[in-house]
């Protein structure tokens, strides 16, 4: 692990891993709370490392230190629960040593049922021997070859520190002086000038990183959407349809895109067409993911409880209850479906007045 003042989180982390790791390192990049105190308390075998604006470099420093069979790399906002501790601890007996790593998933968001929505899947537990090396300044990638497998483990993710400027202050620096930028560099460059507002630059920079056409394809799906989102906060909604089209003609449909072409119908008040895309999204499929993005969310909830909006302003308030019952089961916000359910029980009943021989069997579970 490599840690800054991480006096929060650290013991989570560390609690949840210490009954099966054989070792822990902890290489600290300047911390000035507890975390250093923290970390003795877990008998951790703590360095110093000289914060260089380079997370590689730290990462490289602390796979050095290892001195292990195989790795375990984490985040102090990481964190294993109960079921993947048991998991690993299987794993730990039955992994075959011809094996170079291991991927997990790494859970980002989770609804309110407490299952993934957002997440990726990352090498996580790498033999020591093969010297695998991290690169990048920002956003480092571990870079891995040889005998690969999936497990169905997963690695729990909670931020509890607020959002900062300090990667687009690396980035920035990196184009003071002129340093190359890999094709990976750009895209996330692109991604913390969207992230802290700087809309323009960010179109600037995800037209450049998409025209060089030399990414992974899921970071190119990503900039996409991301560049959309640009143009959208923007008011530039014929750029935001250009762009979509740009990459249909590349890719085949995904929720999310299907549900930002449907978002502009909407604002637009051009209701049926959204409703056309917002269900597509629905019957989307995600696909495999190959260490890329997988937002659930866009695939099931909210598409669904945007068309529960879409048929209320078309007073088909049947479509629009069943949408809100299957945001509800998909995982969606349960106080707004719940708002909506008392809504619709509210227009049901008004309709029945209205309408003396209509029939509607509803239950309404409040």
């Amino acid at each position: 692990m490599i840690v800054k003042d991480e006096e929060a989180t650290l013991e989570r982390c560390l609690n949840s891993v210490i009954d099966f790791v054989d070792e822990i390192i902890i290489v600290d990049t300047g911390s000035t709370d507890n975390t250093k105190k923290i970390a003795k308390n877990f008998k951790s075998k703590i360095f110093d490392f000289e914060w260089i604006d380079d997370f590689a470099a730290a990462r490289n420093f602390a796979f050095k230190k290892a001195s292990m069979d195989y790795i375990l790399w984490l985040d102090a906002d990481d964190y294993i629960d109960d079921i993947n501790r048991e998991k690993f601890k299987l794993l730990k007996e039955s992994l075959n040593k011809n094996v170079d790593s291991v991927t997990m998933d790494y859970s980002l968001i989770r609804d309110a049922a407490g299952n993934t929505s957002f997440s990726l899947k990352r090498n996580r537990l790498v033999k020591r021997e093969r010297n695998f090396q991290w690169i990048g300044r920002v956003h480092e990638y571990l870079e891995v070859f040889g005998n690969i497998i999936d497990s169905d483990i997963t690695i729990m993710h909670d931020k509890l520190k607020a959002a900062t400027d300090r990667n687009l202050k690396i980035f920035l620096k990196m184009a003071e002086d002129k340093l190359p930028f890999s094709p990976r560099d750009r895209y996330y460059f692109s991604n913390e000038l969207y992230y802290n507002g700087r809309y323009e630059e960010a179109i600037r920079n995800y037209e450049l990183f998409l025209s060089e056409n030399k990414g992974w394809i899921e970071d190119n799906k990503a900039a996409y959407n991301n560049l959309i989102r640009c143009y959208r906060i923007q008011g530039n909604d014929e750029m935001a349809i250009n762009t979509i089209l740009r990459y249909l003609k590349e890719y085949k449909p995904t929720g999310e895109i299907c549900c930002s072409l449907a978002d502009i119908f909407s604002s637009q008040n051009k209701i049926e067409e959204a409703i056309f895309w917002y269900e597509a999204a629905l019957k989307c499929e995600p696909g495999e993911r190959h260490l890329g993005f997988n937002n659930k969310a866009y695939y099931t909830w909210v598409p669904a409880l945007s068309l529960v909006v879409c048929y209320s302003k078309l007073q088909n308030y049947e479509k629009a209850y069943y949408y809100n019952e299957l945001a509800g089961l998909q995982g969606g916000d349960m106080n707004k479906i719940n708002y909506n359910r008392r809504y619709f029980q509210h227009k049901f009943l008004e309709l029945k007045k209205e309408l003396p021989k209509l029939k509607l069997d509803l239950r309404f579970d409040i």
